[in-house]
């Protein structure tokens, strides 16, 4: 295909005659100098601006056959590079070169006002210079470039009921309100559906029952149903429903729609059922619509975020909890849920317990376990007795504080041999959790963690964003889970550490990610009077 040829394509698929489009083709041209015909290549464009649609045509590289790459820059400028090896040739617009081209210069840094372009003259003199006003250089591409990307699992989404891919997230962007458009499905809406309900004033309610829970506020004194769902109105609760507000109410029977609609009771209840897992109960009478979890034992609280995030994009319910990985009490309150309306179409409420399905469940208590523990306090000047321990009867404290108990405790000098010696006697005793301390950061008498690795340490992760307790270590020796707290522990009362031990008791692995995860929070703020877990620290 001959220039002009090859060009005249170019325009037919753009539309129109642009300089970006002509200086597409010349720069293609350039490009391909010294770049082996035979070689298989695709193109990274650094503009939106025609590049594209020339590089297209010209080579038949598209956005959609992954071939074409567009990164904008703002630059012209486009790199042919070799598919496997990700060695290639850029080629750009060189501004050191456009001194005798008033018009491309013009163009380009916008000197010249639109209204005064002479479009025919620019273009006849892109056409002029030819490849003069580009210059080239080699490059090689980042491996991320070279990478075909798989579209991943495939999800439907259980707000609108699409296919999408799993990597937007627990629900399709488009129901996260990045759609293009002013949407008009009123399932995928804002809108407050509810069904057409009758009202009745409260005098001739005598005798009927109540549609809902009509609730009672007395400001630092009570608040609570005055009024139950299904509750027949006697003539003594007219008296009440007014002293209340309540000058007309909604009652069972009275619905205008026939339409499928949920109570709040049903689906709040459905919703329970799909959302408690091991160790969380409710009580299976809603009260003004909603449930509470509570705890059945004492013991961690896990809570799944993706699932608790997906839940809650969905319209018209809401489930609020506690901070995941909380020690919590026997019976005391981890999270609650309702429908927000008094009804819910049954669509909409369909798609929010289909959100619920599948994985870890959404709220579950985890027993931990008593451990028997092993503490190993490594440092030389304790060991020489230069100074006094306090690291045993801290960590002593904390791990009885959750009903572990304390099998035996070493004090080992920094000498690595010693303490990969001291760390199997530990677990020979019947220890199946290892606490050793100090020894964990940079200097050269800190040899802890080259002792651990030496008694056999695996699934090491160190290093965790909180603050402080940044250089706490978490692994295991055989079956024995060890955990290395770094000196910090000794001066203030909270750590990393207090974070990561119930997880550790809880039987939970803890990955890279999970350490990841705990950035957010994991700066202590050092109050003066520390109310630690009842503070932002670890949530």
């Amino acid at each position: 295909m001959n220039t002009k040829t090859s060009l005249q394509h170019v325009l037919d698929f753009h539309g129109s005659t642009t300089p970006g489009i002509v200086i597409g083709r010349y720069m293609m041209e350039k490009a391909k100098t010294g770049f082996s015909s035979d070689r298989l290549f695709h193109v990274i464009v650094e503009t939106s601006k025609g590049l594209p649609d020339a590089v297209q045509i010209l080579t038949g590289c598209t956005i959609g056959n992954g071939g074409l790459k567009l990164v904008n820059l703002g630059r012209y400028a486009l790199s042919l590079y070799g598919r496997s090896d990700g060695k290639g040739i850029r080629a750009y617009l060189d501004p050191k070169k456009l001194d005798q081209y008033k018009q491309i210069k013009g163009w380009l840094y916008k000197t010249t006002p639109e209204a005064a372009y002479n479009m025919q003259a620019l273009i006849v003199e892109i056409h002029s210079a030819g490849t003069g006003i580009y210059s080239t250089k080699p490059v090689k591409m980042l491996p991320r470039f070279l990478k075909t990307r798989p579209q991943g699992k495939i999800l439907t989404c259980s707000v609108c009921g699409e296919a999408y891919p799993q990597s937007d997230g627990g629900i399709c962007r488009g129901c996260t309100n990045e759609t293009p458009y002013a949407e008009t499905d009123t399932i995928l809406s804002g809108d407050f559906l509810q069904p057409k309900l009758k009202t009745i004033a409260v005098e001739d309610a005598v005798g009927k029952r109540a549609l809902h829970d009509m609730t009672k506020i007395e400001p630092g004194v009570f608040k609570g149903p005055e009024i139950e769902y299904g509750q027949e109105i006697s003539a003594g609760d007219i008296c009440r429903l007014q002293k209340m507000g309540k000058n007309s109410i909604f009652i069972v029977g009275e619905m205008e729609d026939n339409q499928d609609w949920v109570h709040e009771n049903d689906a709040v209840l459905s919703f329970a059922e799909n959302m408690a897992g091991f160790g969380v109960t409710y009580d299976e009478k809603p009260e003004e619509g909603k449930i509470t979890f509570t705890a059945e034992k004492k013991g961690l609280f896990v809570l799944n975020r993706p699932k608790l995030e997906r839940f809650n994009l969905h319209k018209d319910v809401m489930c609020a909890s506690r901070h995941g990985y909380t020690v919590v009490g026997k019976d005391k309150p981890i999270a609650g849920s309702r429908a927000i309306p008094l009804f819910i179409s049954s669509q909409r409420f369909e798609r929010a317990v289909e959100s619920l399905a599948g994985g870890f469940p959404l709220l579950q208590v985890l027993p931990m376990r008593q451990a028997k523990v092993g503490i190993l306090v490594t440092g030389t000047e304790i060991f020489k007795g230069l100074i006094k321990d306090r690291f045993i009867p801290i960590v002593k404290s904390k791990v009885e504080k959750l009903s572990c108990t304390v099998l035996g405790q070493i004090i080992a000098p920094d000498d690595k041999r010693l303490i990969t010696e001291s760390v199997n006697d530990l677990i020979a005793g019947g220890a199946d959790l290892v606490i050793t301390t100090a020894g964990m950061s940079v200097d050269p008498d800190d040899v802890t963690r080259p002792g651990l690795m030496d008694a056999g340490l695996t699934d090491m992760v160190y290093g965790t964003p909180v603050l402080p307790g940044t250089m706490t270590l978490v692994g295991r020796i055989g079956t024995a889970q060890v955990i290395g707290v770094p000196a910090c522990a000794l001066y203030f009362n909270i750590t990393s550490f207090d974070l990561l031990l119930p997880r550790l008791l809880a039987g939970l692995e803890i990955t890279t990610k999970d350490m990841a995860q705990m950035g957010e929070g994991g700066l202590c703020q050092n109050c003066r009077l520390c109310t630690f877990p009842k503070c932002p620290f670890g949530k």
